[in-house]
């Protein structure tokens, strides 16, 4: 069977010569890099292993072209997704084709760290020393004095020097083999074959990481024929881009790794969790508040466990079978900074986690009550921490209800100040009903299985936390 589709079907319907034409322009040298990618994978035998990772470039189209397992990445993450399928299939076959500004650009920090990380995977570089679908900008590959959309005088100094990619993954300790090839002539499209069929071997083999770097043609931005294209490419990029195998490490076959399980008892296990279904309080989703998706922000200063109170939230909700999610935002420190979350308990189906207009926000400091209470909904709830905050900010909606406890200075009298944002649930259950205090109370203990000493301190913050924001309300 061949790795080639019969028909190219990105031509709806085509017939004849446009159903076995590609998308790339007369010239190009993808056409060549995707044949010797094709024979490789028809020669090893390894058609039903194979997936093709391809980004945002002028390869997006690949899975339009190859009878393998096809994956789409965003611009320069095609080799993070990559190792994300040679993780959960081990067995795969992965190779990453990309272009010089999707892998050597934004993509960069992706390459070089999984370079170094050496798992069995084949990336093919496709180095025109342009950005070719999105308009002929400068790439990191871009020749010095060379006129691009965005350098129209010619790359100079003060644009840097070109990216030699083959050299700088070469001297990496995770990869085994690393070659640059060209296309511009027999000779070097048979060393270009042979480089892509090793790379492709040396991974089925499970020996390691290979790159293979492509100089290829682009006639349409260098404004050239493709015979132009192909002097230009052996006579202006060969000297800067010197072709030939940089590493070639021989090396025993390693990658033996187990797929990953996915048996629910164990991953449940894995991460603490039970499988026993959790008894549920609620005898209705909480419609007084929202009919169906309720939002709530959590926000204070970092240590302040609006994190943790909007996980149990989060778990509260689950636990009840509504769908919750939890999104954290932290400011750079780990105690001190501004740190908010946004959570949403939806009936259903939470469509958008992001709450940038909650129904219900509490505030554990004065510059989070400032930032946020503006931006609740009419006829939400704000409740903020009376212990530090000695003033409410203008600009509120008056149907806006604002409660003020003092969950600070409750905690503190309990012992412990670090128990706050567990007052905070308290008042929020009190404030809102948006669960029955037994869904709050199993979610706390949840959280605390393995630290049982600490749930009758928690309870009584939780406890204290609905009597203070009720004598609150009574006032």
């Amino acid at each position: 069977m061949s790795v080639f589709y019969d028909t190219f079907s990105r031509h709806d319907y085509g017939k004849g010569l446009k159903a076995q034409t590609t998308h790339y322009c007369p010239g190009c040298g993808h056409g060549l890099a995707h044949k010797y990618l094709a024979e490789a994978i028809e020669e090893l035998g390894i058609q039903d292993r194979t997936v093709a990772v391809s980004p945002v470039g002028c390869s997006v189209f690949l899975y339009y072209y190859m009878d393998v397992g096809n994956s789409q990445a965003a611009h320069g993450r095609a080799s993070a997704v990559a190792l994300g399928h040679k993780l959960a299939n081990p067995e795969a076959v992965v190779v990453s084709y990309q272009g010089d500004g999707d892998l050597a650009s934004i993509g960069l920090a992706e390459t070089i760290a999984i370079a170094q990380l050496g798992a069995p995977l084949t990336i093919i570089f496709i180095n025109n020393a342009i950005y070719g679908m999105t308009g002929g900008q400068m790439a990191p590959t871009t020749l010095m004095g060379q006129s691009t959309a965005t350098s129209p005088s010619g790359r100079n100094v003060f644009d840097g020097q070109p990216l030699k990619m083959a050299e700088l993954i070469g001297q990496l300790d995770g990869p085994i083999y690393v070659e640059r090839v060209a296309l511009f002539d027999a000779k070097q499209r048979r060393l270009a074959k042979k480089a892509i069929h090793k790379a492709m071997r040396l991974q089925a083999e499970g020996r390691g990481y290979s790159f293979i770097e492509v100089l290829a043609e682009c006639p349409t931005h260098l404004k050239s024929t493709p015979e132009q294209t192909e002097q230009w490419v052996k006579e202006c990029m060969v000297p800067i881009f010197p072709l030939g195998v940089k590493k070639d490490v021989t090396v025993e076959p390693w990658f033996q790794k187990q797929p990953p399980c996915f048996d629910p008892a164990k991953i449940l296990k894995a991460v603490g969790a039970s499988a026993e279904a959790t008894a549920r309080a609620c005898t209705a989703f909480g419609s007084h508040i929202h009919p169906s998706d309720i939002s709530l922000k959590l926000a204070g200063s970092g240590g302040d466990g609006a994190q943790t109170a909007a996980m149990l939230i989060a778990r509260a909700g689950i636990n009840e079978g509504f769908d919750a999610t939890h999104i954290p935002s932290y400011g750079p420190e780990s105690r001190g900074g501004t740190s908010y979350a946004d959570v949403h308990v939806a009936e259903e189906e939470v469509l958008n986690p992001a709450s940038p207009n909650p129904h219900i926000l509490i505030a554990f400091n004065a510059p989070s009550l400032v930032k946020f209470a503006p931006n609740v909904k009419a006829g939400g709830t704000i409740l903020y921490d009376s212990s530090v905050i000695k003033d409410t900010p203008q600009g509120i909606d008056p149907s806006v209800r604002l409660l003020g406890v003092p969950f600070t200075a409750i905690a503190v009298d309990l012992g412990k100040a670090v128990v706050k944002n567990i007052v905070a649930l308290g008042a929020l259950q009190a404030a809102t009903g948006l669960f029955p205090e037994a869904t709050f109370l199993a979610a706390i203990r949840q959280a605390l299985a393995d630290k049982c000493a600490l749930i009758p301190l928690n309870e009584e913050a939780f406890a204290w936390g609905i009597k203070a924001t009720r004598e609150v309300m009574a006032k």
